[in-house]
């Protein structure tokens, strides 16, 4: 439920409870009620608006909660983690740190190595490499309908794949780290140290 419609339910039980509190005291007023039946009235009002001051909390306890910004990774929110992300991305990967971000939350992977990674890749910290121009593989990932390289359709489906790639044959067999990685991804014993780099300028930047 959002903050508007629990402050208008919220204001729907204020009404509906004064027009309670106004139908007891008029019916009290015009009719001969004795002093026991008053005071059973007065304890049943007190009682009822002890349940509205709880439901008033409760509102505005979830109110806050929803109003405070939800980190997801990094001590970042989401909108924050893709504007860090497309500051390190350009040539044909800027603007894509949504679709970064998104896979790689979704599958729980660390954002900033797989932009890290795809960097080291393709060259698209200044120009991308013709893998990505031509197949729009962004890991170097090796397959059919681009030599030996895999083809994919889009960018945004070559970036989801190379994601799902480091998730599903690297952090489920439990290398997750450049270092872990580098010996069955990359030939290059510097390799993770590149890596490390540039996620170093992505936190950073």
């Amino acid at each position: 439920m959002s903050s508007d419609s629990k402050k208008i339910l919220l204001a729907l039980f204020f009404v509906i409870d004064c027009l309670l509190v106004t139908l007891i005291f008029k019916a009290n007023d015009n009719s001969k009620v004795s002093l026991e039946s008053q005071s059973t009235n007065m304890k049943s009002m007190a009682n009822k608006y002890e349940e509205i001051n709880k439901k008033v909390d409760l509102v505005e306890e979830e109110v806050v909660l929803e109003q405070q910004p939800v980190i997801v990774y990094d001590n970042l929110t989401y909108d924050e983690l893709v504007a860090k992300l497309n500051n390190n991305l350009n040539d044909d990967l800027a603007g894509k740190g949504e679709v970064i971000a998104s896979k790689s939350l979704e599958l729980g992977v660390d954002p900033y190595m797989v932009t890290a990674i795809m960097l080291q890749e393709t060259g698209c910290k200044w120009s991308c490499s013709q893998l990505v121009k031509a197949c729009n593989n962004v890991g170097g990932q090796k397959g059919y309908g681009c030599g030996s390289y895999s083809y994919f359709n889009t960018l945004d489906e070559g970036i989801e794949a190379m994601i799902s790639n480091i998730y599903y044959n690297y952090y489920t067999r439990g290398m997750t780290t450049p270092e872990t990685i580098n010996p069955v991804y990359a030939e290059s014993q510097t390799w993770s140290y590149n890596v490390n780099r540039y996620i170093e300028e992505i936190r950073n930047n």
